[in-house]
């Protein structure tokens, strides 16, 4: 799943050209069904998403769980991180927010 699939995107009428709009992005609150990890050296958002999502490109959920932010990918083995299991309601906010803008 691309993490632009909830984006819009907009025709600039006048100069011709694409344009994207911004993608809101829901807070994801600590549910029992969290799994907490604490990453293996070099391991990064991507390889912890394919392995509890089968899907790298939800590696947003897990950095928006942990408010990493979107550089942080390579992650520190000493720092334990939560990876929210319940992806479907989370994705469906993301739905939600997004089909308002």
């Amino acid at each position: 799943m691309s993490r632009y699939e909830f984006t819009r995107a907009k025709q600039d009428k006048k100069l011709f050209f694409k344009v994207l709009s911004p993608t809101l992005y829901p807070s994801i609150p600590i549910m029992d069904t969290d799994v907490y990890v604490y990453p293996k050296e070099g391991e990064r958002l991507e390889s912890i998403a394919h392995k509890y999502y089968q899907d790298t490109g939800l590696w947003w959920i897990i950095a928006r769980a942990n408010d990493l932010g979107d550089g942080k990918m390579a992650l520190d083995p000493l720092e334990q991180i939560r990876v929210p299991i319940d992806t479907e309601s989370i994705l469906q906010e993301l739905e939600r927010l997004n089909s308002e803008i």
